[in-house]
């Protein structure tokens, strides 16, 4: 029963959701996706649906005693009830009785369910302004680091230019060079982002996005002493390149940090008909501390980090809670989606699902 209330419940939020988000949809042209925003609702809606249930059972536990004491009223034995001369008597029509309970308590709970959205709705304002706030700083952030950017890039170029062809030097400069472009990619990104500018959906081949970011994060993975373990994929994804690049970084640099020296980050695919899922896994302690639901939220850390104390001091990594957060933003804006698919002390797995592109799609 809990389980089948639960998924009703669910289903409820995301339609009173999804259809006050459709209103505003209509009038901008285009749905919101922000995943801020919409959580924000969510939590709106869930407040009001839980007090109008609330309020019905209270409102139908008044009707069940109404209907109650009217049915023992009209039982013979008070029907022929000795009454005294001070006695008050009302005579009232059943049917009448009914019909204005029923629909004062639908009114009521129609009313402190209407109530209680409003109220809902203007608590859940500073979070809405907060999240709004940090899009400002993020935006302001990136424009800022622009232009160091693209003078580290030209730097990088003009070192290239001055080396000698048969110089050992040149690959790990045009690893330079290619590191400084991702970035500047990256920075665009979040500018667009920032921005609210409708996102668009080209088509990116995962193969060569996992084969970068296992040579990425192979660095990072070398020097804890982990192990990395890549496969490969021929899915093209509905999603920009450098969204991708940062999805799979982000999720195999958390599991690189949560895995003990001398264990295995393990990255796996598996294409559906319209899906492809990404799985990345680790050998970690698991999850403690927190919910795994919550780990996606912005600065929520677990104990996971802690457990994994054993690890060299010097290659200890400290994280700030805004990785997963990124990379559920970049989901869920793609159509996608990403959560925890299974953690304890083996290990934890995330699963990120991604929408094929169209012509994948199809063959």
């Amino acid at each position: 029963m809990g389980v089948w209330w639960s998924s009703v419940h669910e289903v409820l939020i995301d339609r009173l959701t999804l259809g006050t988000d459709g209103v505003r949809g209509r009038v901008s042209g285009r749905r919101d996706q922000d995943p801020d925003r919409l959580a924000s609702r969510r939590s709106a809606v869930r407040i009001g649906l839980q007090v109008a249930v609330v309020s019905a059972a209270l409102v139908a536990s008044i009707i069940l005693l109404v209907v109650v004491y009217v049915v023992w009223q009209l039982t013979p034995q008070q029907q022929h009830e000795y009454h005294g001369p001070e006695d008050v008597h009302v005579y009232l029509d059943t049917i009448d009785l009914t019909i204005a309970v029923v629909g004062v308590g639908g009114f009521a709970v129609v009313l402190a369910g209407i109530a209680t959205w409003i109220i809902a709705r203007r608590a859940v304002r500073p979070i809405t302004e907060a999240s709004r706030m940090q899009r400002t700083f993020v935006a302001d952030a990136s424009h800022e680091l622009r232009t160091p950017l693209t003078v580290l890039n030209a730097r990088v170029q003009q070192l290239e230019l001055r080396m000698d062809a048969d110089d050992p030097r040149h690959g790990i400069v045009e690893e330079l060079q290619a590191d400084t472009r991702v970035l500047i990619d990256i920075v665009n990104d979040l500018l667009e982002v920032a921005a609210g500018r409708p996102g668009e959906h080209p088509m990116t081949p995962l193969g060569p996005e996992l084969a970068g970011a296992a040579n990425d994060m192979g660095v990072l993975a070398d020097a804890r002493g982990v192990r990395l373990d890549v496969g490969d994929s021929d899915a093209v994804v509905s999603l920009p390149s450098t969204q991708l690049r940062r999805c799979i970084v982000a999720l195999v640099d958390n599991a690189i940090g949560h895995t003990p020296t001398g264990g295995t980050v393990t990255v796996t695919t598996e294409r559906a008909e319209r899906w492809v899922a990404i799985r990345v896994r680790d050998e970690g302690p698991g999850i403690t501390g927190i919910a795994p639901r919550r780990v996606f939220d912005r600065f929520a850390h677990g104990n996971a980090a802690r457990a994994a104390g054993s690890r060299p001091t010097g290659t200890t990594r400290s994280g700030y809670g805004i990785g997963l957060a990124l990379v559920r933003d970049i989901a869920v804006r793609a159509g996608g989606e990403v959560r925890v698919e299974h953690t304890g002390a083996d290990g934890t797995v995330f699963l990120l699902r991604l929408p094929l592109a169209q012509r994948t799609a199809r063959t």
